[in-house]
């Protein structure tokens, strides 16, 4: 199992410690995503000396490939990708439904990619086209099988911009799922206490839905509250809605989640959306913006956003960054970066990885020391002038 400890707070913003079987983390934290138990190009010791304690890990994409089950047998997600750290999974519910975004829209019984029923949901894999049905009880038995730290609710995650009947029916579904994980949960590790050598305790958040609807939201978090779980997240932000809307609504909703249990804003996102979200109480974030983005030639800086494949930087003899400590940042120059990347070389992408999630860590270490001296206002503020002045492009 897990424990919060809140340390400090200014204003909204919230300096906390998460304590996991393995190992400490310090929140607020970023998550670097590791889809297939695997940060794209990167090894663990990798993130381990970029300060990484905590990644997130796919359940929809393990329990397809390699499967779930083969996973335990090889000592679960940590011994299989030889991570110490701790280790989040999601539920595979975004995933799913993400399917039926891409493809044939979210059925109700008749053919297609999601066919969404109380009991759960069918979908086509893929990777094959092969049938599968995803329910509460099944995807915590899926991630209690991986082995993860923190497992999440299986919960239906609705377009932010769907009207107000589609999401009250998807929300009160939602709710009577999270229930179920909660009682599959409970079971689950009441049998696991039961046996020697059963590992450690898998802790559950609970995820509040509602779009951008605040009496929804505020009925999501009420709900699940009660039910008294590790942590809560919210989910449904950065699903189509503006940069603008998110800000407001997370400001809104943050702070009505329990203050003792860890807060996580799934799948979010931009530099601004971290210190957005740190500054309305968010202690969790994970996105995988900054490993796509850099794998496309695009890099955070001090400096604001470099696109390393641009021409500009043909011949320029500097670092990415002037101010960045990264591996990257004190060994290559511009010029090569953009070299390896229109050479179509891995150690590009490699190389890009690590500064971008070099400096999502470093910006989530500056806000967390911002908060303990009382100063986070002023340290968000400065970040987003210097990026608003000194966007490079």
């Amino acid at each position: 199992m897990i424990r919060f400890s809140l340390l400090a707070t200014d204003g909204a913003a919230r300096r906390g410690r998460l304590e996991t079987a393995h190992g400490v983390v310090e929140t607020p934290v970023f998550m670097p995503v590791g889809t297939a138990a695997a940060v794209k190009t990167l090894e663990p010791r990798d993130l381990e000396a970029l300060g990484a304690r905590i990644i997130l890990a796919n359940t929809y994409h393990l329990y397809l490939r390699p499967g779930h089950e083969r996973v335990q047998r090889l000592g679960q997600v940590h011994r299989f990708m030889a991570w110490e750290g701790a280790v989040l999974t999601d539920s595979g519910g975004f995933q799913v439904f993400s399917l039926g975004e891409r493809g044939a829209g979210r059925e109700r019984g008749g053919p297609g990619l999601v066919q969404i029923a109380e009991e759960g949901v069918t979908f086509r894999s893929h990777l094959d086209g092969s049938r599968h049905h995803l329910s509460p009880e099944r995807s915590i038995e899926i991630q209690e099988a991986l082995g993860a730290d923190v497992i999440m609710a299986f919960d239906e995650c609705p377009p932010a911009l769907a009207d107000r009947p589609y999401h009250e029916l998807s929300l009160a579904r939602t709710q009577r799922w999270l229930v179920r994980c909660r009682d599959a949960w409970r079971e689950l590790e009441a049998r696991r206490a039961g046996q020697e050598a059963a590992g450690h305790a898998c802790a559950l958040f609970g995820i509040a839905q509602g779009g951008l609807f605040p009496d929804l939201r505020a009925r999501a978090i009420e709900e699940a509250a009660a039910l008294d779980l590790p942590g809560y997240a919210l989910g449904g932000y950065a699903v189509g809605e503006t940069p603008a809307e998110m800000w407001e609504g997370v400001a809104r909703d943050a702070p009505r989640m329990p203050a003792g249990k860890p807060r996580y804003l799934m799948g979010v996102g931009t530099p601004e959306d971290l210190l957005a979200g740190i500054a309305a109480g968010v202690d969790m974030f994970d996105c995988v913006l900054p490993t796509r983005t850099a794998r496309n030639g695009l890099l955070f800086t001090s400096r604001g956003k470099v696109v390393i494949r641009n021409a500009r930087h043909a011949d320029d003899p500097g670092p990415a960054d002037p101010e960045c400590g990264c591996y990257t940042c004190r060994t290559f120059s511009r010029a090569y970066l953009r070299h390896l990347f229109k050479a179509g070389e891995i150690l590009a992408l490699r190389a890009n990885t690590l500064h971008n999630l070099h400096f999502y860590l470093s910006l989530m270490a500056g806000a967390r020391r911002a908060v303990e001296e009382g100063r986070f206002e002023a340290f968000r503020r400065e970040r987003l002038a210097a990026w608003a002045a000194a966007d490079e492009g």
